[in-house]
């Protein structure tokens, strides 16, 4: 397990009012099935997991119970990601951390198809 930061948990509320904690990891798991789903995404771009998370460009609903779909451009190399983020509530085991599902970087084409068909739960100013 590997701890990634805090989430402004103002924000991601937006997908669930029942936000318990702000902590956010990435299990060896995960890890594993980023690596082998979307190869060399994580050892490339894994230190920008917790700006994506931090300070998402959008959030979209994600038919998965407590779980944003987060955006983010990062301004340097213009490099788009999206990262899926089960978010614990009061339900959930206490012992619980919000907990990164995948990540990865897409393209443009996807990006604008995200924003253009889902629905849009928070836009960054």
């Amino acid at each position: 397990m590997l701890y990634i930061g805090k989430l402004n948990a103002e924000i991601y509320r937006c997908v669930i009012p029942d936000i318990v904690t702000d902590e956010v990891i990435i299990t060896d798991e995960r890890i594993r099935h980023i690596q082998a789903r979307h190869p060399d995404d994580y050892e490339c771009f894994a230190g920008y997991l917790a700006e994506i998370i931090m300070d998402p460009d959008y959030i979209i609903r994600d038919e998965r119970f407590a779980t944003a779909l987060v955006l983010k451009t990062i301004k340097t190399g213009e490099h788009r990601f999206r990262l899926s983020l089960r978010l614990v509530t009061s339900n959930d085991d206490p012992d619980f951390k919000n907990s990164v599902l995948t990540f990865l970087k897409i393209r443009e084409k996807e990006w604008n198809r995200l924003i253009h068909n889902k629905e849009i739960l928070y836009t960054r100013e």
